[in-house]
C-alpha cells in the first residue's frame, strides 16, 4: 500500500522546456498587460530569451510569473515534474515571496544572490525594458514619470552573473541594451590606458618549442633567437 501510495504521489516525469512553454501559454492566456496586450506574449520572450542556458533556467524562464499571477502552486509544479532546482528559481524571482513585497528594489537584491535567478530576471527585465514598450507607455501615461526601476535594477542584476552571459541573453530578447551596457562597462574600466607603459602588459605564455630530437623547450631560448 505504501509503495502504490509513493508511486500516484512521485512528480511526472519528463517535464521538458517545451512542456513549459506550453504550460506558460495556457496558465497566462486570458491575461493581458499594462498595454492590454496579450501577457503571454512577455512570458515566451522571456524563455526564449534564456535558449543558451540549461534546461533549469530556461523552465523557470518559461514560467517565471506563474506562483506570481496564477493559482499554480509549489507543489503542483513538482507534481507535474518540474525540478526542485527550476521551482527554486521560479520562486526567487517571485516578488510576492520577498521579505517585502512592496520595495522593489530589495527584491532584485535579493535575486540577485542567486546566479540563476539573475539570469531569468535579467531577461524579464529586458524584454519590459524594450524601446517600443518602453515609449508606449510613456505614450499612454504621458503625466507619469519615467520608469526607472528597470534602468536601476540592471547593474545589480549584472554583477551577479557573467558579462557573456548578458550579452547571450540581450542578443536575443533586447539588442538595444547592449550599447547600454557597452557604456557601463566603459565608465567601471578604471585603466589608465593614455600612461600605460609597454612594459605593464601581461606577458603572454608561449607555447613550447619543439626540438629536431623531439625534446620540448620553453619559449624564448637561444634556439628561438637563432631562428
Amino acid at each position: 500500500m505504501s509503495d502504490q501510495h509513493s508511486t500516484e504521489h512521485s512528480p511526472a516525469p519528463g517535464f521538458t522546456v517545451e512542456t513549459a512553454k506550453v504550460l506558460a501559454e495556457v496558465a497566462h492566456n486570458r491575461q493581458k498587460d499594462k498595454l492590454k496586450r496579450p501577457y503571454r506574449d512577455h512570458v515566451i520572450a522571456v524563455g526564449d530569451a534564456l535558449a543558451d542556458f540549461d534546461d533549469d533556467i530556461r523552465i523557470a524562464g518559461y514560467l517565471h510569473d506563474i506562483a506570481e499571477d496564477t493559482p499554480i502552486t509549489r507543489q503542483a509544479l513538482l507534481d507535474m515534474g518540474v525540478s526542485e532546482r527550476a521551482v527554486g528559481i521560479i520562486e526567487r524571482v517571485t516578488n510576492r515571496l520577498h521579505e517585502n513585497p512592496d520595495d522593489y528594489a530589495a527584491g532584485i537584491l535579493e535575486i540577485a544572490e542567486d546566479h540563476d535567478a539573475a539570469l531569468v530576471k535579467i531577461a524579464d527585465n529586458a524584454h519590459n525594458s524594450l524601446p517600443e514598450r518602453v515609449k508606449a507607455l510613456a505614450e499612454k501615461w504621458p503625466d507619469k514619470p519615467p520608469v526607472t526601476k528597470y534602468r536601476d535594477a540592471r547593474p545589480v542584476l549584472y554583477a551577479a552573473v557573467e558579462v557573456e552571459e548578458v550579452r547571450k541573453i540581450l542578443a536575443r530578447v533586447n539588442p538595444w541594451l547592449l550599447a547600454e551596457l557597452d557604456d557601463r562597462l566603459d565608465d567601471e574600466d578604471d585603466t589608465d590606458y593614455e600612461n600605460l607603459a609597454y612594459d605593464d602588459a601581461p606577458a603572454a605564455e608561449s607555447a613550447p618549442v619543439t626540438g629536431p630530437d623531439g625534446t620540448q623547450e620553453p619559449a624564448g631560448t637561444a634556439r628561438d633567437a637563432e631562428r
